[in-house]
């Protein structure tokens, strides 16, 4: 019961933040609340809070139990001895740069695209729509990003903090809002950032970091799209709808057919 109220609670919070942010700073003006798929997406947000999020839990422990005997003593020391604060910020910097390069992965390596095309499928963008993903890109994702932390020794209170901030960060930049950040684009994701990179492309070829796109204009993949959102979302793939159907797809099980892209027309690439 107390799993259940608390995950009601945190769709209240979250809708009761993020949904006047959207009507009033719309990226997409013509995007209804009641959007289509907006049922599965539900379903989504309800599977990580009811149970893949306890799985990313235990998977986080038994990754901590496996690395303390494998970290040298001196490295130990010197983490020990660093500022809980300057060593939270060096395991988020290090953590960036991990997931950069294993979000890349996941758009060139056929067997990671299967299960994280789950969460390009989505033809619209809203905080609720940041939830649609596959639980095995999900935690393949928060053990790669949070490697550093536990390496550097970090409580596991202050790994969960870091799990907190990003998670929140990831419905913000996924959100229907057009709200520019200006110069702290740069080292905060935002949503005119990460909607291009949802952008119906054959390859997305930009903007693989999500919390930190400096790490995107390091690795040359940065592009801020100046115009008002008006490209197509999604995949150029038929891909199947519903949640148990998302959920079997990318391990070989068929349920339902797939289906076709929404016809709309396909973003210009950038100058």
């Amino acid at each position: 019961m107390d799993l259940l109220a608390s995950t009601a609670l945190s769709l209240g919070l979250l809708a009761l933040i993020f949904g006047p942010l959207e009507r009033a700073f719309p990226a997409r003006r013509g995007q209804p609340t009641l959007r289509p798929e907006l049922a599965i997406d539900l379903a989504f947000f309800l599977g990580q809070y009811l149970a893949f999020a306890g799985l990313a839990l235990i998977l986080l422990g038994g990754a901590a139990g496996l690395l303390e005997p494998l970290i040298p003593g001196p490295l130990r020391a010197a983490s020990e001895a660093t500022p809980l604060l300057l060593r939270g910020l060096l395991a988020l910097a290090i953590g960036d740069v991990l997931v950069y390069w294993f979000h890349r992965a996941c758009h060139q390596v056929p067997l990671l695209w299967r299960f994280h095309a789950v969460h390009h499928s989505a033809e619209h963008l809203d905080w609720l729509a940041a939830h649609r993903e596959h639980p095995v890109d999900g935690l393949l994702t928060q053990l790669v990003i949070n490697v550093p932390a536990i390496a550097l020794g970090l409580p596991f209170e202050a790994v969960g903090g870091l799990v907190v901030l990003r998670g929140l960060w990831a419905i913000f930049i996924h959100s229907n809002v057009r709200l520019p950040l200006g110069p702290l684009r740069v080292l905060l994701g935002a949503p005119e950032l990460h909607h291009w990179h949802h952008a119906r492309v054959a390859e997305t070829r930009h903007n693989f970091a999500n919390l930190a796109p400096w790490v995107d204009l390091v690795f040359g993949t940065y592009h801020c799209p100046r115009d008002p959102e008006r490209y197509p979302l999604g995949l150029t793939d038929p891909w199947p709808r519903g949640y148990l159907a998302q959920l079997l797809w990318p391990l070989g099980l068929r349920l339902g057919r797939a289906r076709a892209p929404s016809p709309e027309r396909a973003p210009a690439p950038p100058g």
